[in-house]
């Protein structure tokens, strides 16, 4: 259990296991315990790195914006920090957001990537949870005290009573627009995107985010000659809000990273 101090900001993050580095993003307004579940099948062979990201968990907020941009750089200094060349980067909902983006910035630190439940484009989201997301604003921090998020904050952040500013923070990062098509068809590392069935992304921009990566776009020949070096994974009966606890996805994230 250590902080690093990057970019202005000091970064909790937890390191369990040995091997080839792994770096876990966790989701908003959470923190790096969200993959407790997985830790024992992510850790075996390799060096997991569990990092809270500004403002969340145990890693204090400051004055600067939540935006996935300025989170990105702040893990590839962390990666640095730790004397890694490299590592393998896997994010959920907002980590898997700051993932891409690290790997979009700093293609050289990233060997693998993992993004769980995330679009590359805004309007990927569902129509319904984009209005969800345009209402929230920082009068919810005081809707959600008691709830799963808030109490999870209280335990563990170094001032429980900047609740408000983080929830307003966040509130600001998700009205933000964002179209990374450009970016993404440009990445070369391998990359494994994994959704729910009854995900929050369009199942029509799950399929162009595949295709700009390469995959999707033509029969993969008896031989695999023609197999992209990304993968696409959609996880039976899991949605947005269940997906790291679903017991498909350990199973389809150790192969990928092996491989």
């Amino acid at each position: 259990m250590s902080y690093a101090e990057v970019n202005g900001q000091s970064l909790y993050f937890e390191e369990s296991g040995t091997g080839e580095a792994l770096v876990l993003l966790h989701g908003g307004l959470g923190s790096g315990d969200m993959f407790i579940p997985l830790l024992p099948s992510l850790a075996d062979g390799r060096r997991v790195i569990v990092v809270d990201l500004q403002g969340h968990g145990r890693s204090p907020g400051t004055d600067r914006a939540l935006r996935a941009e300025l989170l990105a750089d702040d893990v590839a200094a962390l990666i640095k920090h730790l004397g890694l060349e490299r590592a393998d980067v896997l994010g959920y909902s907002l980590g898997a957001k700051v993932a891409l983006r690290v790997a979009i910035q700093h293609p050289d630190a990233v060997r693998r990537l993992v993004l769980v439940s995330i679009p590359f484009r805004r309007d990927g989201w569902f129509p319904e949870v984009l209005a969800g997301m345009d209402q929230m604003s920082v009068e919810a921090a005081e809707m959600m005290k008691g709830s799963p998020p808030h109490a999870h904050y209280t335990e563990v952040a170094p001032r429980p009573e900047d609740w408000p500013v983080l929830v307003g923070k966040a509130a600001e990062a998700v009205k933000e627009g964002f179209d990374w098509r450009e970016e993404v068809a440009a990445l070369t590392m391998p990359v494994l995107l994994v959704y729910g069935d009854a995900d929050s992304v369009r199942p029509s921009h799950i399929t162009e985010f595949y295709a700009l990566l390469g995959g999707g776009l033509k029969d993969a020949g008896w031989d695999n000659s023609h197999r992209p070096s990304s993968r696409l994974a959609i996880l039976a009966g899991a949605s947005h809000y269940d997906i790291l606890t679903c017991p498909a996805l350990p199973v389809t994230i150790v192969p990928f990273l092996a491989s």
